[in-house]
C-alpha cells in the first residue's frame, strides 16, 4: 500500500476550474479520485462547526483524473502543523476517522466499506 491509500488525508489541487479540497481518500483509481471532505476555503468553518457540536455533512465527491493537477499528503511542514493536526488540536477529533466513517474499511479490520 502506497502513501495515497484509502483513509489518507490529502490536499488536492484541481484544474478547470481551479479548486483546492482537503479530505480523506475514499478510493483512487486510474479513472479518478473519490474524496470525502471540503473545499479548502471552508476549513475554518468546518472546524468551528465541529467544535460547537453542530451537525455537518462533508461532501463525497469524485474528481476525474484529468482534473487532478496535484495531490499531496496532509503533512506538517517543519514547525507548521498539518491541517489534520490543526483540526485535531481544535476539536479533539481525528479527521480521518470522522471523514471516512463507514466509507473505508480500517486496515486490519474485518469490516467492509459501506
Amino acid at each position: 500500500m502506497g502513501p495515497f491509500h484509502a483513509g489518507a488525508m490529502v490536499v488536492v489541487t484541481l484544474g478547470t476550474p481551479r479548486e483546492k479540497f482537503w479530505g480523506a481518500i475514499l478510493d483512487l483509481t486510474a479513472e479518478g479520485l473519490s474524496l470525502r471532505g471540503i473545499e479548502l476555503a471552508s476549513f475554518e468553518d468546518l472546524v468551528a462547526m465541529v467544535k460547537d457540536g453542530e451537525p455537518f455533512s462533508p461532501g463525497v465527491v469524485f474528481f476525474p483524473m484529468h482534473r487532478v493537477e496535484r495531490m499531496e499528503l496532509d503533512l506538517p511542514d517543519g514547525s507548521i502543523p498539518s491541517l489534520s493536526q490543526r483540526f485535531t488540536s481544535k476539536t479533539g477529533l481525528d479527521p480521518a476517522v470522522l471523514l471516512t466513517g463507514n466509507y473505508v474499511a480500517r486496515p486490519g479490520s474485518a469490516e467492509e466499506p459501506a
